[in-house]
């Protein structure tokens, strides 16, 4: 048995899991992407549909954002399931195309350099000797829902589907460090992946965390998601975990960890994911000038996923409005649902607690006054205070959107 499907087996004493890959390694082969439907996000700009394919690799019923690199959104109707998102619908970014078909599970190594005692190169095996750990922990783009930002922002049009909740299997990122035995003077931590740039002299996708953060006993390297090995679009055959961060800092197939003893100054630090230092993110449309910072945290957000957008519902005393909630880096304290633009507020109940890092699951029947068109909005307090706006923010990247979310309906 390789050492991916031997950790699973004996990983955990409360469930059983699957050993589905092949022994050795996970490998796919080029498909053609193939539509299937269109779907429309009720974007405010045009293009708002979007094509439905099954075509890649471990992955069932997926919007298609982008064949080249994959970039493939969870239908919301998915979320109304579970907390917990499937395999096979979760969502998938990559920054650069040329991805590996294939990986050798028994050749693969994870190197780790830099300001430290011993460089080392561990196996898969060595790596997964060491103590394990489970956490349920929320994967969210940093630029979900840009497509719902106005003015129109360039990049990748997303609805609200590019973010994902599972519970990972894998070992402490400061477990590996203290192997390696961590120099005094390190101020931060870099990651890197076997995904490559497709263009001489670009960027290679690396992110970095400061050393205290690395070493903070929750950042974690996975090799199990939901009770299985990680699909090979998600990151197979491991992935970094930064619990309450967005999901750019979650390197995927990850291969090299470099102590660093100064700040990093690489490309994907020091110039992209930078989001303005100011409340909530938030600029005037078209500003300029303003200093900005390096995104982190994410922050709360709520969605109703029982009723579609445009959904027809028939009139009665009250409807069921259900949905998920995250807290951002903290808990999910409460979420309340409104039916009149805002003006009253109705609490909901909320579903089991599967951690500070997850979905949480929240329920209510509310009152209907009149038929017609009913705006249905919800909103979510996190356990640290934080409640979710009602205005939108700006940024020129389409980062960090927060506000509450509003899903409309039509009740006959």
């Amino acid at each position: 048995m390789d050492p991916l499907n031997l950790a699973l087996a004996s990983g955990s004493t409360r469930r059983r899991f699957l050993e589905r890959a092949v022994v050795g390694g996970v490998a796919f082969a080029a498909s053609p992407v193939v539509a299937q439907s269109l779907v429309d996000l009720h974007l405010p700009g045009d293009p708002s549909q979007r094509s439905m394919t099954s075509a890649f690799p471990g992955k069932g019923s997926m919007i298609l954002q982008r064949t080249r690199p994959p970039l493939l959104e969870t239908p919301m109707a998915v979320f109304d399931k579970d907390v917990f998102t499937p395999n096979d619908q979760f969502f998938v970014r990559w920054h650069w195309a040329d991805i590996p078909t294939s990986i050798d599970v028994a050749a693969f190594r994870l190197a780790i350099h830099g300001a430290v005692n011993r460089s080392l190169s561990l196996s898969l095996a060595e790596l997964l000797s060491l103590p394990r750990v489970e956490m349920a922990a929320i994967n969210q783009c940093s630029g979900n829902s840009r497509g719902f930002f106005q003015p129109r922002i360039p990049g990748a049009q997303w609805g609200h589907g590019a973010m994902g909740n599972a519970r990972w299997l894998g070992v402490r990122l400061r477990d590996v460090l203290d192997l390696a035995g961590v120099k005094p003077g390190a101020v931060a931590v870099r990651f890197n992946g076997l995904d490559q740039p497709v263009v001489p002299d670009a960027p290679d996708f690396e992110k970095s965390l400061d050393i205290d953060h690395a070493r903070d006993g929750e950042v974690m390297i996975a090799f199990g998601m939901n009770d299985q090995k990680l699909p090979l679009l998600n990151g197979f055959p491991i992935r970094l975990i930064v619990p309450g961060w967005y999901s750019t800092y979650w390197v995927k197939m990850l291969s090299d960890i470099e102590v660093l003893t100064a700040p990093d100054d690489h490309f994907w630090m020091a110039k992209a994911y930078k989001v303005p230092a100011t409340p909530g993110a938030d600029v005037v449309p078209g500003g300029k000038d303003f200093p900005t910072v390096p995104i982190s945290k994410m922050v709360p957000r709520s969605w109703v996923t029982n009723l579609p957008e445009g959904g027809q519902v028939a009139f009665g005393p009250a409807i069921a409005v259900g949905g998920i909630a995250m807290g951002g880096d903290t808990g999910v304290k409460q979420v309340e649902v409104s039916v009149d633009g805002g003006q009253t507020w109705h609490p909901t109940a909320l579903g089991p607690d599967h951690g500070k890092y997850s979905f949480r699951r929240w329920d209510a029947h509310v009152a209907l006054a009149q038929r017609g068109p009913i705006p249905v909005m919800s909103r979510c307090a996190s356990s640290a205070g934080v409640i979710q706006p009602m205005r939108p923010i700006w940024n020129p990247g389409g980062f960090m959107r927060g506000n509450v979310e509003t899903t409309n309906i039509v009740v006959g």
